[in-house]
């Protein structure tokens, strides 16, 4: 690229180069159209495209392929489903949806197509690590394939209950307990949360990392927490114009409601979600009372 006749040797961003390759065949007008976000879970590349492009959809893959150097193109084809968060996703280019991603030391394997992992949700992955003081004793309430019980096993936790209901879920959380060197530290639990034995009164802290809304799941964590209390970490989804306030709002009312004291709360934006909501995670100190 130049300017003013000289040549800055820059090098286009991938969507640029791919948006070059498919104005080839589909014409520039329609090339346009084609967002420039991505994202890269290992080597599978996660797309969302408009409607207007699926007769294009095999060139856009490929060339994704050749841009990124990805072996897999999936492009987001609806909502995510259902309590087991499953993902509706439709692959363009390459077979091999099973990939790793390494954040901050820990490798996460999981199934892209058939697994929920939220790329934006990794600085809050990485302060599960830094919540969790040495000894202490952790629940996970929705451990999926490791988000806060491996982070916190690291971090020096006594013992890490880790609650999963999606068995392919659960069979990738214990594969990567292994591979992070955490698997005699956590202890894996498969089934309901709210249904599955777990042991009263023990925790210091629980995790609640389930949308759009872990608040229904308030009391179920408080009876979880030692006698003289501990922390809860709430994900909820709240109106963006008052994202925090409403959040620790609704969870400390959660928290009242279940007959528990509420203490000193913070509340944390994570990420949009979707147009005019955000995505919000209250740490709150709570106990049951009495």
């Amino acid at each position: 690229m130049g300017t003013g006749g000289v040549t800055t040797g820059r090098r286009a961003p991938p969507a640029e180069r791919v948006r070059e390759r498919l104005a080839r065949v589909a014409g520039r007008a329609l090339a346009a159209t084609m967002p420039s976000g991505y994202s890269r879970l290992g080597r599978v590349l996660l797309l969302r495209l408009p409607e207007s492009l699926r007769p294009h959809f095999p060139e856009i893959g490929s060339a994704w392929q050749v841009e990124l150097g990805v072996a897999t193109v999936l492009v987001v084809a609806g909502p995510i489903e259902g309590e087991l968060r499953t993902p509706r996703v439709d692959r363009i280019a390459g077979t091999e949806t099973e990939t790793e991603v390494v954040e901050y030391g820990v490798r996460w394997r999981f199934d892209a197509a058939r697994i929920m992992f939220a790329a934006g949700n990794r600085t809050e992955r990485a302060r599960a690590a830094r919540l969790v003081r040495p000894g202490e004793a952790v629940v996970d309430l929705f451990a999926g394939i490791g988000y806060f019980a491996i982070p916190a096993a690291r971090a020096g936790a006594a013992s890490v209950l880790a609650v999963e209901k999606n068995p392919l879920a659960a069979r990738y959380l214990r594969e990567n307990l292994v591979s992070n060197g955490v698997a005699d530290r956590v202890e894996v639990r498969e089934g309901d949360n709210r249904t599955v034995s777990l042991p009263a009164g023990s925790a210091d802290r629980v995790f609640l990392g389930y949308l759009p809304s872990a608040v229904p799941w308030v009391g179920r964590a408080l009876e979880l927490l030692r006698p003289q209390g501990g922390w809860l970490h709430v994900h909820t989804v709240a109106d963006a114009r008052d994202a925090r306030a409403a959040a620790s709002e609704a969870v400390t009312e959660a928290v009242r409601r279940a007959g528990g004291v509420a203490a000193a709360s913070t509340a944390r934006e994570v990420k949009p979600y979707g147009p005019g909501r955000t995505h919000v995670v209250v740490d709150l100190a709570a106990r049951a009372d009495g």
